[in-house]
């Protein structure tokens, strides 16, 4: 079991996009909400942070954004036995403790159309520390967050990236100049460069590369770049399960995973 975390860094979680790649879902409860063995994939990211000892939590709402409300708000009764008394003077008891978290969540609306910079900038009067961890709230990972934590501070820097090698969506042949097959691998990892993988760590200034009166701020496009620009953007590379949730295929590969009691990013007992 892994101890407490010693510093107190909130961890912010961008809940607002549309999901329209994963329109099967999507349609009806924003993307974090979508079910992976019965709990929001917000829940496996959450519980990946807790894990570490990081329960202080901000969620970055947008796009049905009152589900998520409505989840946390219902969390002890939909997670626990119960039972109620009616009338006048009702009460409810609990009657079982296996969901006994001690997260803090606040849920902040960042608003419909915000893209992720501005979600970000605008949950900045919610986040009382001077370093905050951030991620998005469709990517799981078996990510050792204190290690990360470790090589944020090891550099100084202002912003550290993860940076992953995702599998490729394409099968991969190895032929031969006979045109024989003699190798073939479904879902190769990329071996060559790696990607934005989410889970980042900042110093509070980085609030300050963020445009407040841009709704159309792209965090990965000018506050990142700008940063990248100024030396101050370092990258963790993790070499292990990294995948996001983009689509409906993706979907059912994490089910599967977890179904088969095979969830690489369940690090947790």
């Amino acid at each position: 079991m892994v101890q407490a975390a010693q510093e107190r860094i909130p961890v912010l979680v961008l809940c607002g996009g549309l999901g329209t790649r994963l329109r099967e879902e999507t349609e009806y409860r924003p993307k974090p909400m979508v079910e992976i063995g019965g709990r929001p994939i917000l829940w496996h990211i959450m519980r990946l942070y807790a894990h570490y000892g990081f329960k202080e939590f901000v969620l970055c709402l947008g796009y049905k954004g009152m589900m998520i409300k409505e989840y946390f708000l219902n969390y002890q009764p939909l997670v626990s036995d119960f039972t109620i008394r009616l009338g006048e003077a009702p009460a409810v008891s609990y009657l079982n403790g296996r969901e006994a978290v001690d997260w803090s969540v606040t849920l902040a609306d960042t608003g419909l159309e915000a893209m992720t910079g501005a979600r970000v900038k605008r949950v900045q009067k919610y986040v009382n520390a001077e370093r905050f961890m951030l991620t998005y709230g469709d990517g799981l990972a078996n990510i050792d967050v204190r290690a990360l934590l470790a090589f944020h501070k090891a550099h100084g820097k202002l912003v550290t990236v993860t940076g992953v090698r995702p599998p490729s969506r394409f099968g991969e042949m190895n032929v031969n100049e006979r045109g024989v097959v003699q190798s073939f691998d479904e879902k190769p990892q990329i071996s060559e460069g790696v990607v934005n993988g989410g889970f980042f760590v900042c110093e509070r200034a980085f609030f300050d590369y963020i445009d407040p009166d841009d709704e159309g701020c792209v965090l990965e496009h000018e506050p990142l770049r700008r940063v990248a620009a100024d030396g101050q953007l370092a990258a963790y590379t993790h070499e292990g399960f990294w995948q996001c949730m983009d689509t409906y295929r993706e979907w059912q590969m994490l089910t599967k995973m977890w179904d088969a009691d095979k969830a690489p990013w369940k690090v947790w007992s």
